[in-house]
């Protein structure tokens, strides 16, 4: 297997992390996204989608979303697990990973994406020709108005994100609030429940 990736950008670093926990190591290839090395044929030849991470598997073929990555890893590697172990845990880690990334991370990209420089059309991932929408900047900083009091709320009472133990869904929840920073935005002062979980995750990630 060969791992295909970008450390800074965060879902890598989603990856990365999970990764880590788990005490899993891969052969690796860094794809520069600021000299626009994903765009080039070399990457797309190996990745059609044009985006990181992207693992490249023995058999030729390529799985290129980090949630499937994960649950492929999971399988290999079933010690620490983090995507749970029983029906039940796996569906309340899978949900939370999928409330954080349509709730916080995909406003967090909107804002990026319409409103830096780097991006100019190319408001989506990938090869798409896409103009910025600078309504897209407000409305998404409006949502992570709105996601942050409520995950602060949600964490009241609770060690976890998901359940009783560490897992995938507060890797995800530690990603996206680090990736608040590229937007200048951050957790409000006032969510002392989630602030108290961010330090908590950082040290379980050690």
């Amino acid at each position: 297997m060969k791992l295909y990736t970008y450390d800074r950008a965060p879902n890598p670093r989603r990856l990365a992390m999970f990764m880590k926990y788990k005490g899993i190591e891969l052969e690796t290839q860094q794809v520069d996204l600021m000299k626009g090395e994903q765009l080039g044929e070399p990457y797309r030849a190996i990745n059609p989608d044009q985006t990181v991470p992207a693992l490249l598997l023995d058999d030729g073929s390529v799985l290129s979303e980090v949630i499937g990555i994960c649950t492929y890893l999971e399988g290999l590697h079933p010690d620490r697990p983090l995507l749970g172990t029983t029906p039940l845990e796996k569906a309340r880690v899978i949900s939370w990973d999928h409330r954080l990334f349509a709730a916080l991370v995909v406003p967090i990209a909107d804002i990026l994406r319409n409103s830096a420089e780097a991006f100019r059309n190319r408001a989506l991932p990938g090869p798409y020709d896409v103009p910025q929408l600078p309504e897209m900047v407000e409305r998404g900083r409006l949502q992570l108005h709105c996601i942050l009091p409520d995950l602060d709320a949600q964490l009241a009472g609770r060690t976890w994100l998901a359940g009783d133990r560490f897992s995938f869904a507060d890797i995800d929840l530690l990603a996206a609030v680090d990736f608040m920073a590229w937007v200048k935005e951050s957790v409000p002062e006032d969510c002392r429940h989630l602030k108290a979980w961010y330090e908590r995750a950082k040290a379980e990630l050690g």
